[in-house]
């Protein structure tokens, strides 16, 4: 249900009152009892989120937003500033070099389909 702003014209006297939206305006002002009462015309208050219905992620604090930007990021490569240690390089499987009468690695066979 919206919420209502009304203003009695006689004694000033302000309220809010959650109404239905076929429901009339009210009237009688409760502070003086007269039929001054008039609704205000305000934008409205948008949305009202109440209760637990948040996700955990919509409210984290700046430290854990830096924390994970700092991890989507790609690593450094090791230039100025950079704090981590550059990555050695794991040895490739290279071929190694052919010993006196050791015959030439195979190479993979190649499957071809028989048409």
């Amino acid at each position: 249900m919206p919420t209502y702003d009304y203003v009695c014209k006689a004694c000033g006297h302000e309220l809010e009152l959650f109404q239905n939206i076929s429901e009339a305006p009210k009237r009688k002002c409760p502070a003086c009892k007269k039929n001054r009462l008039e609704r205000k015309i305000g934008g409205g208050a948008g949305f009202l989120f109440k209760g637990s219905g948040f996700y955990l992620t919509d409210y984290r604090s700046e430290s854990y937003r830096k924390a994970a930007d700092a991890e989507s990021k790609p690593a450094d490569k090791g230039g100025e500033g950079s704090t981590k240690a550059p990555e050695a390089k794991t040895p490739a499987a290279e071929p190694r070099p052919k010993k006196k009468g050791e015959a030439a690695p195979a190479s993979p066979a190649k499957k071809h389909k028989a048409t």
